[in-house]
């Protein structure tokens, strides 16, 4: 299996930012998103991870400014934030992009989440963004802000429909540059056919390496974002390195 990294841009206000724990409040502001885009583009990204944090915190939209995004990249795009029902869900894949990132309403509408799974395919994919407790493994919905139920039962639930991939998040490794949950990956791959994307944590080379060797297990690829931005390393290094 190849191993695909998809450089993040994630947007609030007309902005590119980058958020730590996904928490409103915390964002750095990196630019233009489109001059963003074409960055990773020109540096060799074949994706993009490109999410709308306004409609993710239910706090307004940049659907918009997006779409035009998506319109002028050459690569695919994984459009991602506030998609929750069927207008939301028609105006992203409306915008020509490869995919879409169910969050919240696959916790909290799934009779929907699982009949638009069904019905996509592989134009779907399913975030699952986790927080490891005492209580056990439990996801996190609207913009991380609610409980949204146990990750194992949800996971099951979203197989049975049909879901063709999922992309995990470890919520307290965001934004935080200290590594992966490989563990939580490992974990996720054990318990479903489908492929994962690993999201959160990267801080280097040696952390992509090893998510890559998590490849034979299911691990299709992890979206790469503050790392980036902060210059740990460049994405002609990152790509060199999982290639």
């Amino acid at each position: 299996m190849t191993f695909t990294l998809l450089p993040a841009v994630d947007v609030a206000d007309g902005q590119a930012v980058r958020l730590v724990q996904g928490a409103a409040g915390t964002e750095t502001s990196y630019g233009d998103p489109l001059e963003a885009a074409l960055a990773w583009q020109r540096a060799g990204a074949e994706w993009i991870h490109l999410v709308d944090l306004d409609a993710a915190f239910g706090r307004g939209s940049n659907r918009d400014l997006l779409a035009d995004v998506v319109r002028r990249l050459d690569v695919r795009v994984e459009l991602s934030g506030g998609i929750r029902d069927d207008d939301s869900l028609k105006a992203a894949l409306a915008t020509g992009c490869h995919r879409v990132n169910l969050g919240t309403a696959a916790l909290e509408n799934p009779e929907w989440a699982d009949r638009v799974v069904a019905e996509h395919g592989e134009q779907v994919a399913v975030g699952l963004d986790v927080r490891i407790t005492e209580e056990g493994h439990r996801l996190a919905a609207r913009g991380w802000t609610r409980d949204g139920g146990d990750l194992w039962e949800v996971l099951a639930r979203l197989d049975a429909a049909g879901c063709r991939r999922y992309v995990v998040t470890d919520v307290s490794k965001d934004g935080t540059l200290q590594g992966p949950n490989t563990e939580l990956l490992r974990e996720v791959c054990a318990r479903t056919e489908a492929p994962v994307v690993a999201s959160g944590g990267v801080s280097s080379v040696d952390d992509l390496r090893a998510l890559a060797e998590l490849a034979p297990l299911g691990v299709e690829g992890s979206i790469v974002g503050k790392a980036l931005y902060a210059g740990n390393f460049t994405l002609e290094e990152a790509l060199a390195a999982v290639s």
